[in-house]
């Protein structure tokens, strides 16, 4: 359904209504509904707006279902966020998706989560210390310091 559909339909049916059909129109997709989207249902506003967004993000992704689900499996797996992991696992297994895919997606976002421990740390660990890898590397490199680190050593 387009955006100029899904608008007109809210327009047509009315908020309270328009919410009612698309958490139906939710259940039928993903097998269940989730939990914020029942949390959020009783603000009718507030919960088509969200849907909206959601939808308007993916129709304009570029990316199929399949593709858009893994992503929802490494992005909730990297953000910890276990009731957001279980329901797209979930969603993921009853699309079809194979395990292995789903465990890709789950090293990947760890491997990222790790890129990022690591990148984080070490950064603050020579800022701690006045280091500057960039000027010990190319002193022409580092566009703060300029090189003037790595000649005052």
């Amino acid at each position: 359904m387009s955006f100029e559909d899904e608008l007109d339909a809210i327009l047509v049916k009315g908020k309270e209504k328009a919410a009612q059909d698309i958490l139906k129109a939710v259940e039928d997709a993903y097998g269940e509904i989730p939990y914020v989207f029942q949390f959020m249902k009783d603000n009718p506003e507030i919960f088509i707006t969200k849907v909206l967004h959601n939808n308007a993000i993916q129709r304009n992704s570029g990316l199929d279902a399949r593709t858009i689900e893994l992503i929802s499996v490494a992005v909730s797996a990297a953000m910890r966020c276990s009731h957001c992991l279980k329901l797209h696992i979930r969603i993921a297994s009853n699309m079809g998706i194979p395990d292995n895919q789903i465990a890709a997606a789950v090293f990947l976002a760890a491997n990222l989560v790790s890129a990022s421990v690591l990148a984080t740390a070490t950064r603050n660990i020579d800022e701690e210390r006045d280091v500057c890898r960039a000027c010990e590397i190319n002193s022409q490199a580092c566009e703060i310091h300029g090189g003037r680190k790595g000649s005052e050593r």
